[in-house]
């Protein structure tokens, strides 16, 4: 097996998928506090901040960049501008793959025996293919594209080339990482198996609510993106501060935590932690439980990923104990935000119904943001076709790809044909 950077006491080499989002350029941050600590080798975009990549281009001067639609001469002329040469670029839905292909090559080249890091923060399902290739080449992958294992299921999974290949970034999986970590007897990812059973009773998820805890769905009706939006504690891209104000983000968890941990769907609990200071908590057999909390900050898990399991220094400020405090938990409103429940469905439906529960909702998110739905039809018109779908049981990437192709075509049909004079 390759060695890893902490083993080796030398630079990480890291390739950053989704590089101008709110995971990428925090990812940024993290790298430019610690400098001499990564070589970012490669990046990749979807390509509507063309300013934000050609500066990371010039600053991060990666071998590798990938842009997902055809923007490749005004990158080459934004990259000049700012006195830089661009390097080779990949354009097109499978950029950002190339990327990773190219880039672990010349990581093996030039630090060979080292492991390098793939940080997956593209958002939505299509972050899949990049998924598979930075398992299948090898490379340790940070995760923060919560859809593509969801989507995915075994087939990533079966990918895995070592374990603890997969290090997750999503705060409440760092933290249920961190919480197992605590209690296993060889440091790893796994839940902690003694004498063939495991002493994890319960992962517990934290979600802050979003912008609409304590209503009621009546007084849910009406309102808009805007509101949506405006999410009271962390500052994440639109898609999934929308998706954390249906709860729908917490029940793909559910699925991704059931996965990388698992840990069946019903000892997967979610709870309403308003401050968002604990991430997640482990419930052992026993009748313990071991949470990770911390300020609000996605550098913590970014970093703890792009490192695993060494913790870099002043990553962020703890917690204090100086001034009086208070956390409290409330249990999730299922009637009000049912999404948790539809991903428990989900789950234990088949294999494909996760893949069409996310399909469905990314189709919905943008209808909800373009004005075309309420936002209480956001989840409705998912349930319907998460219900409607005929799962396969051992599906191969075709069938998953066929799944998704179904429920966005079912999604759009039901956004063209709703009523929703009573939303």
């Amino acid at each position: 097996m390759l060695a890893s950077a902490e083993q080796s006491g030398s630079v990480v080499p890291v390739i950053l998928l989704g590089s101008t989002g709110s995971i990428g350029t925090q990812a940024r941050e993290v790298i430019d506090a610690h400098p001499g600590r990564f070589h970012v080798v490669g990046v990749s975009a979807g390509g509507s901040s063309i300013e934000v990549l050609a500066e990371q281009i010039v600053a991060l001067a990666p071998a590798f960049v990938g842009v997902a639609r055809d923007v490749r001469e005004e990158l080459v002329v934004a990259v000049r501008a700012l006195g830089g040469q661009c390097p080779q670029v990949f354009v097109g839905e499978q950029a950002s793959v190339d990327v990773v292909r190219a880039s672990v090559e010349r990581a093996g080249e030039d630090y060979p025996g080292l492991v390098p890091v793939v940080l997956n923060g593209i958002t939505g399902g299509v972050g899949l293919s990049s998924t598979l290739a930075a398992l299948e080449c090898g490379a340790r992958l940070a995760l923060a594209n919560k859809e593509s294992l969801v989507v995915g299921g075994a087939l990533v999974k079966n990918a895995m080339r070592f374990p603890g290949q997969i290090v997750p970034v999503d705060s409440e999986h760092s933290a249920i990482a961190q919480a197992l970590a605590s209690g296993v007897h060889e440091r790893g990812l796994t839940s902690p198996v003694v004498s063939g059973r495991s002493e994890v009773a319960d992962l517990v998820l934290t979600a802050s609510g979003g912008p609409f805890r304590g209503r009621t769905r009546e007084q849910l009706r009406g309102v808009r993106a805007q509101q949506a939006l405006a999410h009271p504690t962390w500052q994440m891209g639109p898609v999934v501060t929308i998706n954390s104000s249906t709860l729908i983000n917490k029940g793909l968890e559910l699925i991704e935590a059931h996965l990388l941990f698992d840990v069946a769907p019903e000892h997967i609990i979610a709870t309403v932690h308003p401050q968002s200071i604990v991430h997640s908590m482990v419930t052992w057999c026993d009748g313990a439980t071991t949470l990770q909390a911390s300020p609000p900050d996605m550098r913590l898990p970014i970093a703890l990923g792009l490192t695993w399991p060494e913790r870099l220094e002043g990553v962020e400020k703890p917690l204090t104990w100086t001034a009086a405090s208070q956390w409290t938990f409330e249990p999730v409103d299922n009637e009000t935000f049912p999404a948790v429940d539809l991903a428990r469905f989900a789950v234990g439906e088949s294999a494909t119904h996760p893949a069409v529960l996310n399909a469905a909702n990314e189709v919905l998110v943008d209808a909800f943001i373009a004005g075309e739905v309420p936002w209480l039809a956001i989840v409705d018109t998912v349930s319907a076709v998460v219900h409607e779908h005929t799962g396969v049981v051992d599906p191969s990437l075709d069938d998953i790809v066929a799944a998704q192709r179904w429920a966005d075509q079912r999604a759009r049909e039901l956004v063209r044909a709703g009523q929703w004079k009573d939303m």
